[in-house]
């Protein structure tokens, strides 16, 4: 265990309205978005002020904790309150997938052979164990998404900004603002085009394959897997641009970057989700 006996001690900000102001953003998003499945007049409006609103808010908290620490506020307490936080976040983030890859496992394994083999001799007597499947009420043709077009060309742009990042991680370790720059960059454009991707795929998916949240429980685990997870990518490459754009202000030193390193842990962990989507939603 350290000794923080010789240490200052440990910084306590001022009172803040960040994290109130969040709480109301993230309810008008989640509201709007209730609203929206619902088709309750407003709902748009709602949903995108709240998102506008969480963009904001996000802007404030993260400028003022990066201000705190340009300031020197932050010193060893601080820096180890901030990894233990980030490596508890990241388990959280792990169990939210771990429960969504459940359901998957629990559909395919357990469920479907369960109809098939017991219940739709009685009920659904057409009904197969096979998979992909939306189920025994839904009777539409449907198509799903090659493993090896999209969904491929996505994984190798994960795996290649992973690269990317860890070469910007290293240049900061050697004062190397230049290299800094360039990989955080890189790994900006690669997360924005992984994004277009995904969305051109899900507009395929819907217009071409007859393939929706609603197309039974494969459309839903596929669509509640790759969503999520692009949500997630659009986070990291939100924080990606927040610490590209303090690196080219000069923030960051090779003894205090964990900013950095938060970001980039997080882009890892969004690396590996996908790895485990590639294989268990679209090959296997």
């Amino acid at each position: 265990m350290n000794d923080h006996s010789s240490s200052p001690h440990y910084f306590v900000p001022d009172n803040s309205r960040w994290p109130i102001l969040t709480s109301l953003a993230l309810l008008a998003v989640v509201s709007g978005f209730v609203m929206l499945f619902n088709g309750v007049t407003g709902a748009t409006a709602v949903f995108v002020i709240g998102l506008l609103f969480t963009f904001y808010t996000m802007y404030g908290w993260w400028r003022t904790v990066a201000l705190e620490s340009e300031d020197g506020k932050y010193k060893e307490w601080e820096d180890a309150s901030f990894r233990w936080s980030m490596g508890w976040f990241i388990f959280s983030e792990v169990m939210f997938f771990a429960a969504f890859f459940g359901v998957l496992f629990y559909a395919r394994v357990l469920s479907i052979p369960d109809l098939a083999a017991i219940h739709s001799k009685v009920i659904w007597p057409e009904f197969a164990a096979i998979w992909p499947t939306a189920g025994p009420y839904f009777t539409d043709e449907f198509g799903t998404i090659p493993a090896f077009g999209v969904p491929l060309a996505n994984t190798l742009i994960l795996l290649t900004s992973g690269v990317t990042v860890t070469w910007a991680h290293w240049a900061i370790k050697l004062n190397n603002r230049r290299q800094l720059i360039i990989g955080l960059a890189l790994t900006v454009l690669l997360g924005v085009f992984f994004l277009i991707l995904q969305a051109e795929e899900y507009v395929h998916a819907y217009s071409d394959l007859n393939l929706r949240l609603d197309t039974g429980i494969y459309g839903s685990t596929f669509f509640m897997l790759t969503g999520f997870h692009g949500m997630h990518v659009t986070i990291g490459t939100i924080g990606l641009m927040v610490i590209l754009a303090r690196s080219v202000a000069g923030h960051f030193t090779a003894e205090n970057h964990f900013g950095f390193e938060a970001v980039a842990w997080y882009w890892h962990f969004v690396d590996v989700v996908w790895l485990l989507l590639f294989i268990l939603v679209y090959i296997v």
